[in-house]
């Protein structure tokens, strides 16, 4: 089994147990280079606000995408998008990556902005 299958298998786990609850999921994705992060509708047919590092308001700013002080700016920005839509409480869907680094900061942000899970 190699890297990435391993991280499907992981985040599967993950899902169904958040799809048990019927909570809207903050999903966050990583690449190499950017950061990206998605809260999705409780059916997870909607996605109701998003935030990344390749918007052109953060690609403004000239700083990399793949660090976490990267990652720290996208959690701010969801959790600010997720109080617009009027949502407190999230399930974090880590999508299998370990929570460490980059995922640990983007939660962390999201947590001091207002984000509840």
């Amino acid at each position: 089994m190699d890297k990435k299958s391993s991280r499907l298998r992981r985040a599967r786990r993950t899902r169904a147990k958040i799809s048990e609850l019927g909570m809207h999921r903050l999903c966050i994705y990583k690449t190499s280079q950017h950061t990206y992060a998605q809260l999705i509708a409780p059916d997870g047919g909607k996605v109701l606000a998003s935030a990344s590092t390749v918007e052109k308001d953060f690609r403004a700013t000239g700083q990399h995408g793949g660090n976490i002080q990267a990652a720290t700016t996208v959690g701010k920005n969801i959790a600010e998008r997720a109080k617009a839509a009027g949502i407190t409480q999230v399930a974090f869907d880590r999508s299998g990556f370990k929570f460490h680094g980059r995922v640990k900061a983007l939660a962390d942000a999201a947590r001091e902005n207002g984000l509840a899970f």
